[in-house]
């Protein structure tokens, strides 16, 4: 009989007897034909390796159910989004460094120099925020040493750099100049109109009184009758004050050159400063340093502490041996010396615009300014 030529017969999974089954799996077709898979990592790649044989890991930490609670827990500190940004150096805000950083597209950043940033530490410290009202009296026993000038400089770096309303009143029984010195032309009314009002309720109807210089400094102007200017005196200086302090927040008064004015009594014992105007020549400082001494000998040695004295130049060449020796001696009095160069606007006489000022002019009043606005936080506490 021939050899039969037929195949194996079929698998069948065990206990299968069913013809329909599934084929086998391809895997258990290739381990039946001999093809062997690789053998696995010992690890996972990327992964360190096993331990050695027979390592033992320590038995984890048992914690004692009456061990006693943990009295306080380490607490990770809260997000804070404005830390979270890296906002990167400011851009410069003046002169080469501004240049270059535009130029460059902002790759390029140099900062603020040193002068710049603390010229920006001196504005901040101006823009002091002030929940009252702070008075400074300006004043000079001799004329023409620039008084009325550096109340106008003065009150125009405040007004220029701060947000709130500042004013200047001008307190010269002898007719005085500084509403002159504004070129506003929309009110006439003097001090003596405002104290008539009896219908002084916001600071709309005050504002009906004052002038507006381009700095925002406002301006009450002096009777400019001489026939009834001496008789603005104590009660109505008070008076005024009283007025201005609900509607300002800071209120400079330019004095007349008579200390012995009866206003003068209310001007003194309203302000929390004093400035202190002399020219840079020996007559006039000798003026200055005698309102020092009549200060002290009438219980104002507390302003005379807190003055700040300002040479004021009113012409291009000053005795600066004068000043030296000068500033040696009010140095040992009073808070702060300031030096106003000699500047073509101011001596026009007209309304002070600072972007005509000489950098140095400039700077002078903005120090002034700043240095007067220490006692700002202090002021900010107390009322009266």
């Amino acid at each position: 009989m021939p050899a039969s030529t037929a195949g194996p017969e079929p698998r069948h999974d065990a206990g299968g007897t069913d013809a329909d089954a599934p084929p086998q799996d391809w895997r258990d077709q290739a381990l039946a034909a001999g093809y062997l898979p690789p053998p696995a990592p010992s690890w996972p790649i990327g992964a360190p390796p096993l331990p050695p044989p027979g390592w033992v890991p320590p038995p984890p930490a048992m914690v004692a159910p009456n061990d006693p609670v943990p009295q306080s827990y380490w607490v990770p500190d809260a997000l804070d989004g404005q830390e979270m940004i890296d906002r990167g150096s400011a851009a410069p805000q003046r002169g080469w460094r501004r240049l270059l950083h535009t130029v460059s597209g902002g790759r390029i950043n140099p900062g603020d120099s040193r002068k710049d940033r603390e010229q920006d530490a001196l504005i901040a410290t101006i823009r002091y925020p002030l929940s009252g009202d702070f008075r400074i009296a300006v004043l000079s026993i001799k004329g023409g040493v620039g008084k009325t000038t550096t109340t106008l400089g003065l009150g125009s770096a405040l007004a220029m750099a701060r947000s709130d309303r500042v004013i200047a009143v001008d307190a010269n029984p002898d007719r005085g100049t500084l509403a002159e010195r504004v070129l506003d032309p929309s009110t006439q009314s003097t001090v003596r109109d405002l104290l008539r009002d009896s219908n002084i309720h916001r600071y709309a109807d005050v504002r009906n009184h004052t002038r507006m210089a381009i700095s925002r400094l406002e301006v009450l102007a002096s009777e400019q009758d001489p026939a009834v200017a001496e008789v603005f005196g104590d009660r109505d200086y008070r008076r005024t004050i009283d007025i201005l302090r609900h509607y300002y927040n800071v209120i400079l008064t330019d004095c007349g050159t008579g200390i012995m004015h009866s206003a003068m009594e209310g001007v003194l014992d309203l302000a929390h400063a004093i400035v202190l105007v002399t020219a840079p020549a020996i007559d006039a400082v000798l003026s200055a340093s005698a309102t020092l001494d009549w200060l002290d000998q009438h219980g104002h040695s507390d302003l005379v502490r807190e003055a700040h004295v300002v040479f004021s130049a009113a012409a291009p060449a000053s005795d600066r041996m004068v000043i030296d020796k000068a500033r040696a001696h009010f140095e040992a009095r009073c808070r702060s010396i300031h030096f106003v160069p000699f500047d073509q606007h101011l001596a026009e006489g007209a309304d002070i615009d600072f972007a005509m000022l000489k950098p140095a002019t400039m700077r002078a009043y903005l120090g002034l300014a700043g240095a007067i606005a220490q006692k700002f936080p202090a002021a900010a506490t107390t009322t009266g």
